[in-house]
């Protein structure tokens, strides 16, 4: 039975996560909701522009998140100097992963601005070509800015401040509705545009995101003890190591599970529109859905850092425990809203029986993964606040590439282990891939936090305020 200190302890811990995680929920959901906007508003312009829309999503985004991945590095090391009370620390540390978002975002925006080999090897029609380069380049002027913006968001994160990405995040949704329609259709003198225009709107709402975030950083009090502005720094080697080392295997991490969805989408491209209209159905709901337990993870990944910080390596195990047992309780209430209601979630994408009867199907199967993959992102979360990402980026390689695609592979588009089933056998493989990655995940953050406890008891711990302080000098 739990003891009232007990249940007192798991009230208050409760009370945190959901403080940090709902404002970041809702941050993460405006940003999808961006997206569904811009595909929207393209679509009734014409199937072409559509088509240019949905193309350049599929590359621009994926490398978002790689680039994303990369900059929540700020988050881990942000948490551990503030649980510290090393506020004089955060400033030159965040000065740093400034420098790292900038020169991230400008690659990353460079291979958008040379993306048109990819577009070939795809084998694009020709004519969609340009306006999917046009649209592309648009959104790559946008990536500095938005790299930034995310530096100085996992700064604000790892403070324990969420609110302002939400807001911001809000605001830009707000602000991307008028842009597109200014864009698209040419008014208040600007020429039409069509989906190229969505483009634009996206790059500008992302120098807005990071304006709102500069503002709001340079004004409101609880950023003051940091002294961010305080001066400028020159780029540091040693600290831009420490960052990258930390950031790099996140960022792939990310990106492989990202991409291991994109590559099934090709896979299933050959079996007929009707099969893919199925699966995009339900792939945009369990994104969706996936919303939440991602949002936990980040506020996860926050309070386990600002324990590190305060030497209570107990207490990051316990909120890494607790974000567990979160996630299943989710898992539980997710997985049988998918169940119940398989049928009535595809209708409202679609009125084709065909499409409605696959999405129903793969549905079924997005129910059974909710648990894995609930607990395969708590645990990839908590160890990010561990700062042990790099084995949980070969982990998260393993579970997905050498074990989730290559299975779909076999049981949807071979007969090696039967008759080939389709898109159900690769839905069937991301099963097996995303419960891989929550054991291996699980076992892994068990390992960190029995070792980081250890050494704490040890008293191994105590160099830490002066690593701080030498890798921020």
């Amino acid at each position: 039975m739990l003891t009232e200190a007990r249940l007192g302890r798991v009230r208050a811990e409760l009370r945190a996560l959901f403080l940090l995680a709902l404002p970041i929920m809702i941050a993460q959901l405006a940003h999808t909701a961006m997206g569904f906007v811009d595909t929207l508003m393209a679509g009734r312009v014409g199937p072409h522009d559509l088509a240019a829309v949905a193309l350049g999503n599929s590359l621009w985004v994926p490398i978002f998140l790689l680039m994303t991945g990369v900059v929540l590095a700020t988050t881990p090391k942000v948490a551990q100097r503030y649980g510290a009370a090393q506020h004089e620390a955060i400033g030159p540390l965040v000065r740093q992963a400034l420098w790292m978002g900038l020169g991230i975002g400008s690659l990353c925006a460079a291979l958008l601005w040379n993306a048109e080999p990819v577009l070939d090897l795809m084998g694009v029609e020709q004519s969609l070509v340009e306006p999917t380069m046009a649209y592309l380049r648009a959104v790559a002027l946008g990536f500095p800015a938005v790299a930034l913006y995310q530096v100085l968001r996992s700064y604000s994160d790892g403070l324990g401040h969420s609110r302002p990405s939400m807001v911001l995040g809000l605001l830009g949704l707000l602000l991307n509705i008028p842009l597109n329609y200014i864009f698209i259709y040419g008014k208040l003198g600007v020429p039409a545009m069509g989906g190229v225009g969505c483009g634009w709107a996206t790059a500008l709402v992302m120098l807005f995101m990071l304006l709102g975030m500069l503002f709001w950083t340079r004004r409101a009090a609880y950023y003051k003890p940091s002294r961010l502005f305080a001066r400028f720094d020159w780029p540091h080697l040693p600290t831009l190591r420490s960052l990258l080392a930390i950031g790099l295997p996140i960022g792939i991490a990310v990106f492989a599970e990202v991409s291991i969805f994109s590559v099934i989408a090709l896979l299933i491209a050959g079996l007929g529109a009707t099969v893919v209209a199925g699966h995009q159905i339900a792939l945009n709901f369990t994104s969706l859905i996936f919303m939440i337990p991602l949002s936990l993870g980040m506020a996860v990944t926050v309070r386990v850092g600002q324990a590190l910080g305060r030497q209570k390596p107990r207490d990051a195990r316990f909120v890494s425990g607790l974000g567990m047992v979160l996630a299943l309780g989710y898992a539980c209430c997710s997985a049988s809203l998918i169940l119940l209601f398989s049928e009535p979630i595809a209708r409202i994408y679609t009125t084709d029986l065909e499409v409605i009867a696959i999405a129903a199907t793969l549905l079924f199967y997005a129910a059974l993964f909710q648990f894995s993959d609930g607990v395969q992102v708590i645990a990839a979360a908590a160890l990010r606040g561990f700062q042990d990402t790099r084995v949980t980026m070969l982990l998260t390689l393993l579970a997905y590439w050498g074990v989730g695609l290559p299975l779909g592979y076999v049981l949807g588009l071979t007969d090696w282990l039967g008759e080939a089933s389709g898109p159900r056998g690769l839905w069937q493989g991301l099963i097996g891939g995303l419960t891989c990655a929550a054991l291996m995940l699980s076992v892994r953050l068990a390992r960190s936090a029995r070792r980081e406890i250890r050494l704490h008891e040890r008293g191994e711990r105590q160099h830490r305020p002066r690593f701080i302080a030498e890798e921020t000098r």
